[in-house]
C-alpha cells in the first residue's frame, strides 16, 4: 500500500514538471517572438532613411490665424520678403535706412520668403536650431543666426534682442516649419555647393555673364529688384564675410538656381565661370574675418578683398583657393 502510494506521487510529481516545463518552453518562446517583433519595430522607428521622408509641405500664408499671433507671422513674411523695402521705408532717413540694411532681401537668396523647396528653403530653420556653426565656433540660435545675416549678408545692423521684428521673424519661421521635428532629416537643405569645383575661367564668365545674365542683374551688376534681379555687387549687395562670398557656394547656387526658367541647365564649368566673374568685382568688406573659424577648418575658397584683386590681375592660385579645408 505504501509502495503503491509512492508511486501515485512520484506519477504526480513527474507530470507536474513536465507540464511546467512545457509551459517554460511556450512562454520561452512567446517572448523570444515578442522580442524579435519589437526589435524590428525598433529598427524600423529608428532607421535613418524614414527621417528623410519628411514631406515637404508648408502651411500656407492664406491659412495664418488671426490675432497677435498671426500679426507676428505675417509681420515676418513682409520682412523676409522684402527686408530692404519694408526697412528702408520704415527709417528716420534714407541714410538711417542704408546703415539698417543694404538693398536686398532674404528672399533674394531664399526665394518665395523661404518656401521654394529648390531654392535655399527655409522650412524647417526652427527644427534645426540652436545647432554648431564652425564659423562661430559655437552653437548658434535662430535668432542669432538671423542676425548672423543681418550683417553678413544683409551688410546691415543686427537687430536687437527685444526687437519685435526679430521676434517676428522667428515667428514666421516657426510657422513654416510646422510639421518639421527637430532632429529630422531636411533633403532639401544645405544643396547649394559645388564641392569639387572645376578651375575657373573668368573672362568665359564674363561672357557668359553678357548674354544670359544682364536683363535681371544689369552690367554693372546692381541688378533691377531685390526679388527681380538682386544685386551681386557693389554697396547694395551682400559683403564678403557672406556664405555666398565663397566662390564654390557661388557656382552651386548659380548652377542649381539660375538662369531663372532654365535652372540646372549651366555645366559645372560655366557655373564656376560665373561665380569667378562674379566675386572678382567689389563688395563691401567684412571686418571680423580675423574672428570667424576659431576652432580651425576656415574654408579656402573666401574671396576676400585681396583674392579679389588677385583674380583680377590673373595671379590668384585657383589649386590653392580650391584646396579642401584642413579640419
Amino acid at each position: 500500500m505504501k509502495r503503491s502510494t509512492g508511486l501515485t506521487f512520484g506519477a504526480l510529481f513527474l507530470g507536474a514538471l513536465l507540464i511546467i516545463g512545457f509551459l517554460g518552453i511556450r512562454l520561452s518562446s512567446e517572448m523570444s517572438a515578442a522580442g524579435q517583433d519589437a526589435a524590428q519595430d525598433n529598427e524600423t522607428s529608428e532607421d535613418p532613411g524614414n527621417a528623410a521622408e519628411i514631406a515637404y509641405n508648408p502651411p500656407s500664408m492664406e491659412d495664418v490665424p488671426d490675432g497677435p499671433d498671426g500679426d507676428a507671422i505675417k509681420r515676418g513674411f513682409e520682412l523676409v520678403n522684402n527686408t530692404s523695402e519694408v526697412l528702408w521705408s520704415e527709417a528716420a532717413t534714407a541714410e538711417d535706412g542704408r546703415e539698417r540694411v543694404n538693398g536686398l532681401s532674404c528672399t533674394s537668396c531664399h526665394a518665395g520668403a523661404g518656401l521654394e523647396k529648390d531654392s535655399s528653403s527655409l522650412v524647417g530653420m526652427t527644427a534645426a536650431y540652436p545647432m554648431y556653426i564652425g564659423r562661430s565656433g559655437q552653437i548658434v540660435t535662430i535668432e542669432e543666426r538671423i542676425n548672423g545675416c543681418m550683417v553678413r549678408s544683409m551688410d546691415g545692423e543686427k537687430f536687437a534682442e527685444d526687437d519685435e521684428d526679430l521676434d517676428a521673424m522667428v515667428a514666421y519661421f516657426k510657422y513654416i516649419s510646422e510639421g518639421v521635428p527637430v532632429g529630422a532629416e531636411m533633403p532639401w537643405r544645405h544643396t547649394n555647393s559645388m564641392d569639387n569645383m572645376p578651375v575657373p575661367n573668368v573672362e568665359d564668365g564674363e561672357l557668359l555673364y553678357q548674354q544670359s545674365c544682364i536683363a535681371c542683374h544689369a552690367e554693372d551688376g546692381s541688378g533691377i529688384g531685390s526679388n527681380s534681379g538682386p544685386a551681386l555687387w557693389g554697396e547694395d549687395s551682400f559683403n564678403d564675410g557672406a556664405g555666398m562670398g565663397r566662390i564654390t557656394k557661388m557656382a552651386g547656387y548659380i548652377q542649381n538656381n539660375m538662369p531663372k526658367g532654365g535652372e540646372g541647365t549651366l555645366s559645372d564649368q560655366e557655373s564656376a565661370d560665373l561665380a569667378a566673374y562674379v566675386l572678382m568685382h567689389d563688395r563691401p568688406e567684412w571686418k571680423g574675418h580675423d574672428k570667424d573659424w576659431p576652432n580651425g577648418g576656415r574654408p579656402n575658397d573666401i574671396i576676400t578683398n585681396e583674392l579679389r584683386e588677385q583674380i583680377r590681375n590673373g595671379t590668384v592660385d585657383w589649386e590653392e583657393v580650391l584646396r579642401k579645408a584642413e579640419k
